[in-house]
């Protein structure tokens, strides 16, 4: 006869991995599943009059690129918008691109960044200057790169633009590309977002990125810009959100109308410098929710340990009912985990096969890395010169 042994290292490990399972599981059903419910929902009827946008790109050296999103975003379906383009020195096919499309749009401005200005950030200057010179209230930021899937791209921002509301964030991720690199930057990506705009959703939000971003000026001006992390060569965007968000003033825009896609990364070392600066910038972040991701980080890495050794010393010290009880654990979250991100991904546009059980193991460890990185790197490369 199976006796059961509640004292024993299994029974402890296995009490143990239920802990780290309940964690794991409020966050996963409390956050992240938020994104999959939010885009489900009707998206109601139009408003009876759109606000007037005005939409900033600061570019650098960046080409055909600049002119392909330029053509995406003054193609837009929208009543009225006026594009504002900050040219930071860029070589000059930058300039020939933006003068021969001010040619063909009458809403798309140009100007640039003095070559003397000093600055903490240029790409701060450039927002900033975007910003003095925009004629509208609402103002969306998007990169020179990131290109609008749709053409109801605008719409999908100002449906969520409503009195109360001072932030709209969207979703961004990075185009299909074939190759194991390829397919990270696009997991990681897709992961960052469930936790901000899940966050958003829970009443949490602390970041957004500056792919899909709009804002009040007003809610700009009050907070004095950027004055608060001049210290820092980045941050323009998710620092500025988490100073002024909170759960009332803050919305999500849904349907795949709404999101944008940026080309892939030139280089590994491009994509881990971009990873290190999110590194930095996250030590200033205010509230809960940074707490609460390092909290889902560690617990997971914790659980994924914890059910294999419960595992193991329930099998060599005979104890089936423990080793079972991991087993079951580790089974029961792989499913919900497995069904919350592939629905995500589906309304989002994302497909990715059989990598995102791989990537939920592997994902503390590659934290853990960029962390380590960041302790060894040179500061002074992220903050003012």
């Amino acid at each position: 006869m199976m006796t059961i042994d509640f004292t024993s290292i299994a029974a402890l490990l296995a009490d143990i991995c239920v802990v780290f399972f309940v964690v794991q599981m409020s966050v996963m059903c409390g956050f992240y599943s938020r994104i999959h419910r939010h885009f489900r929902k009707d998206a109601g009827t139009d408003p009876v009059e759109y606000p007037p946008l005005s939409v900033i790109v600061v570019t650098k050296d960046t080409g055909e690129l600049l002119h392909d999103s330029l053509a995406a975003i003054l193609e837009q379906d929208y009543p009225a918008f006026e594009v504002i383009v900050v040219n930071d020195l860029s070589a000059g096919e930058d300039e020939l691109i933006l003068k021969r499309l001010a040619n063909i749009y009458p809403n798309l401005y140009h100007t640039f960044i003095p070559e003397t200005a000093r600055y903490v950030s240029r790409k701060k200057l450039g927002v900033a200057m975007g910003i003095r010179a925009s004629h509208y209230e609402w103002v969306v930021v998007t990169s020179p790169y990131a290109r609008p899937e749709s053409k109801e791209w605008l719409r999908s921002l100002a449906r969520e633009m409503t009195p109360e509301t001072d932030i709209v964030l969207g979703y961004s991720n990075y185009v299909y590309g074939k190759g194991m690199f390829a397919l990270r930057v696009r997991t990681d990506a897709f992961f960052r977002s469930l936790r901000y705009l899940g966050m958003a959703l829970a009443g949490h939000p602390y970041m957004g990125l500056g792919h899909n971003l709009a804002y009040r000026k007003r809610a700009y001006l009050e907070h004095k810009g950027f004055s608060s992390h001049l210290q820092l060569q980045r941050g323009e965007d998710d620092l500025l959100v988490n100073a002024i968000a909170d759960r009332y003033n803050t919305r999500v825009a849904r349907g795949k109308e709404s999101i944008v896609r940026l080309p892939l990364p030139v280089s590994r070392k491009s994509w881990r410098e971009e990873m290190l600066g999110s590194v930095l910038t996250g030590r200033f972040y205010q509230g809960v929710a940074p707490l609460l991701n390092a909290l889902e980080t560690w617990t997971c890495f914790l659980f994924h340990l914890g059910c294999a050794v419960a595992f193991a010393v329930g099998l060599v010290s005979g104890q089936w009912i423990w080793a079972g009880m991991a087993a079951g654990l580790w089974l029961v979250r792989l499913l919900a985990v497995m069904h919350i991100w592939y629905h995500t991904a589906w309304d989002l546009g994302e497909k990715f096969g059989v990598f995102l059980p791989i990537f939920d193991v592997l994902r503390p460890w590659w934290s853990l890395a960029h962390h380590i990185r960041f302790w060894f790197c040179r500061k002074d490369a992220f903050l003012r010169k």
